[in-house]
């Protein structure tokens, strides 16, 4: 693209009538290129292996045999929770050659939270480690469980599955509003919402590839998202496999050195990263590495700070290019290679994407007036819906000025130049280092403690985490705030959901403030929080 204006003008939508990832793509370079190296994997114990396009079609035909003779079905839901592994790319490639619809998970979830997602998603199939196995004690009714490392009671080794599957598949023919993967992510209320995509999702997501990451088979891109974020699928799989391209794929420690490292040893020409990772990689001595293939980094799922740009290309001398995306939208908001970057900016919608902001009647938001941030609809990259939601759903949607537009529930705001300003969301999700926190999954467990009476739980903002969770509490009569409680706290919700949601400040309260109705006004709570941070009285 050299230039994004022609580039928006020339751009039309062509979503074919049937598509599947795994034939239309992987198995297409497996045919034009198959010693061409799809997946360099490594560790930070020195381990390697590196699969071909080739290696990536063979084995994920046989994930696909290996499912399908256990009785799970085209349009069937699996589980794949697995780390940064080679196999997890391989078992979602042959759950989408399947037709079956996976649900990447993050390893960090615990029973509660994998016995929720068996239940709502109706799953009939799960893959996952030996490590992990005891999460899954509710899967009673999977037809398929396979396990990485081993088998044990009713769970299959996963190699041997594979070993005794055939090297041959033909992939279903998806049609483009067909439901093809599925993402939970959490929300202000309730339980995490199922965000379900259809094939057509998944072909269009290459586009960011195309415009934003400007992928090419010569590129090598390493993304560093954990594997059951939506990112992972766009800039691990979706995105660069597209595009021919080489992944790297890290198992490990985090550790600035070793990231640099990494990039230097396989010449990592596009590095994707979080904001919380590269804002400690900025105060790292890149001198002793050669990071001379590196041409362009990205960032998405938390806002870069403007000064963290500018250090990236001081300390690198390669553009940092931030962008916008939800689980239910991907990647829609982008900087790119040939427009001028505008620090703090999220850039400009992506070619075949418009977006907008309103105001709270409904109508288009004036210049940098900060508003709620929609998409036009139709858009090939948005979800399908929410799984089991019709209502939620529905509500997504917004008419303005006669068009149908999806509602982000992210405020923005558009300067004179056409640059989105992220303001912020209008729920109360809290964005934590990359991961979507609802307060209400902290709250639920905080509850269960004996102590606590009552509790509300809102974003803090963290100097390298961008928000931390911060829980508000109400203690029962008799008891009182210690230092001893805040850790007992802590440790009774890492046990009983994903340690990355405890609550990494407490503070005791007398009461909280409330609605007429008796709601918890946690906006009020949030907005004290910053405020305090701030050092505004």
């Amino acid at each position: 693209m050299e230039s994004y204006e022609a580039a928006r003008q020339e751009f039309r939508w062509d979503v074919p009538e049937s598509f599947n990832f795994g034939g239309d793509v992987i198995d297409h370079w497996a045919r034009e290129r198959p010693d061409h190296l799809a997946l360099i994997w490594c560790d930070d114990q020195g381990n390697e292996r590196r699969l071909t396009y080739a290696d990536i079609a063979r084995l994920s035909n046989r994930v696909a045999n290996a499912l399908s003779a256990r009785g799970v079905k085209r349009g069937d839901r699996v589980i794949v929770m697995l780390p940064r592994i080679p196999e997890w790319q391989i078992a979602m490639v042959g759950c989408l050659k399947l037709g079956a619809v996976p649900i990447p998970c993050i390893e960090m979830l615990t029973e509660r939270d994998i016995a929720y997602r068996l239940a709502n998603s109706e799953a009939t199939g799960a893959i996952t480690t030996r490590a992990n196995i005891g999460k899954f004690a509710s899967g009673e009714a999977l037809l398929a469980r396979l396990s990485v490392g081993g088998g044990e009671a009713a769970w299959e080794d996963y190699d041997a599955a594979l070993a005794d599957a055939s090297d041959s598949f033909t992939p279903a023919r998806l049609a483009a509003d067909e439901p093809a993967i599925m993402y939970y992510t959490s929300g202000s209320t309730g339980h995490p919402k199922g965000v379900l995509h259809g094939s057509r999702g998944i072909f269009a997501w290459r586009v960011s590839a195309w415009y934003w990451l400007t992928l090419t088979p010569d590129d090598v891109m390493w993304c560093t998202a954990d594997t059951g974020w939506s990112k992972a699928g766009t800039s691990i799989i979706f995105g660069p496999w597209s595009c021919g391209s080489t992944v790297v794929f890290y198992n490990g420690r985090y550790d600035p050195k070793l990231r640099l490292e990494t990039l230097a040893r396989y010449r990592v020409t596009v590095f994707c990263a979080a904001a919380t990772e590269l804002r400690r990689l900025v105060q790292e001595d890149v001198a002793g590495y050669d990071l001379s293939a590196l041409r362009m980094t990205v960032s998405a799922g938390e806002s870069v700070n403007p000064e963290i740009v500018r250090a990236w290309k001081r300390l690198t001398g390669v553009d940092l290019l931030d962008g916008y995306g939800q689980t239910e939208t991907l990647m829609t908001v982008l900087n790119y290679p040939p427009l001028a970057v505008k620090p703090g900016s999220m850039g400009k919608p992506l070619p075949g994407t418009d977006a907008a902001v309103i105001d709270e009647e409904g109508r288009f938001a004036p210049v940098d007036k900060p508003g709620r941030l929609v998409i036009r609809l139709p858009n090939p990259q948005i979800m399908l819906g929410y799984w089991k939601e019709p209502e939620r759903t529905a509500q997504s949607r917004i008419t303005v000025e006669g068009h149908e537009w999806f509602l982000t529930g992210d405020l923005a705001r558009i300067d004179e130049d056409g640059y989105l300003f992220y303001e912020g969301r209008s729920d109360d999700v809290i964005n934590s280092a990359g991961y979507r926190i609802g307060p209400m999954e902290v709250e639920n467990v905080l509850m269960e403690h004996e102590y606590v009476a009552e509790c509300a739980v809102v974003a803090s903002p963290h100097e390298e985490r961008g928000e931390v969770v911060k829980a508000y509490i109400v203690l029962k009569r008799g008891q009182a705030g210690s230092d001893d409680l805040v850790k007992a706290l802590q440790d009774h919700c890492k046990a009983l959901t994903g340690p990355y949601k405890y609550p990494r400040r407490i503070e005791f309260v007398a009461d909280l403030p409330k609605t007429a109705s008796g709601k918890i006004r946690r906006r009020e709570l949030r907005d004290r929080e910053f405020a305090a941070q701030k050092g505004v009285s």
